[in-house]
């Protein structure tokens, strides 16, 4: 794997390098936002500190997502409520706050990868047919949403919610089973990761009504309103 990272902390980057390159990564290091941008296209992972010199790290990551899909955490010392929702809404798989153990994080990295790869397989051409809830249709093989003919861009953990409960539509599925089979941790439960990711579906759908909730155990695909 080849991995972008971002990060203008010489001795973090250092160690974060040597813990990659130990387990056979490759590891491109930049320092400016910029340059993230620059070399976005030839990263397999990225790993994104927030605090750079030249742009704010939410607002690069938004950039990125537009670019480039591939498994992206943010590493940063940001850690209020506030940091780490927004870095969630703009498309990151997963937000790790500095102090942090480096195996922890390497073992993040490798459930996130996992899961990617899993989703992909999945959702290759053929794999699903296509929902419909109203004029909301879910197509799985071109992870594409639209909403009256017109596509909404979800970031890509959103989309796999939203496929997740369009696959069985009928079912109300737990919050655990929820993060275990897109998140590969059900133990993230008492985390805000998937109340954020469904909130961002009913506020880029329009249609609030969409996932439903139900209070006390997950959620369920809903209707279109």
């Amino acid at each position: 794997m080849h991995a972008l990272l971002v990060e203008d902390d010489d001795r973090m980057a250092q160690a974060l390098g040597t813990a990659l390159a130990q387990r056979g990564h490759t590891v491109r290091r930049v320092a400016r936002a910029q340059d993230a941008l620059r070399h976005t296209r030839e990263a397999e992972f990225v790993l994104l500190d927030l605090g750079l010199p030249d742009l704010d790290g939410i607002e690069l990551l938004r950039r990125l997502r537009t670019v480039c899909g591939v498994p992206l955490i943010v590493v940063t010392a940001r850690c209020e409520e506030r940091d780490i929702v927004q870095g969630l809404r703009a498309g990151a798989d997963d937000y790790v706050v500095k102090p942090f153990r480096m195996a922890e994080l390497m073992a993040r990295i490798d459930t996130v990868r996992r899961r990617t790869d899993a989703h992909a397989d999945r959702t290759a051409p053929g794999a699903a047919a296509a929902v419909r809830r109203g004029d909301v249709e879910v197509d799985p093989a071109g992870r594409t949403v639209t909403v009256a003919g017109v596509e909404v861009r979800l970031t890509r953990r959103e989309f796999d919610v939203l496929a997740f409960l369009a696959a069985r539509p009928e079912e109300v599925h737990s919050r655990e089973e929820i993060l275990d089979r897109i998140w590969g941790d059900a133990f993230l439960a008492a985390s805000r990761s998937l109340d954020v990711h469904v909130a961002g579906i009913r506020a880029k759908t329009g249609r609030s009504g969409l996932v439903r909730t139900v209070r006390g155990y997950g959620y369920q695909l809903g209707g279109e309103r």
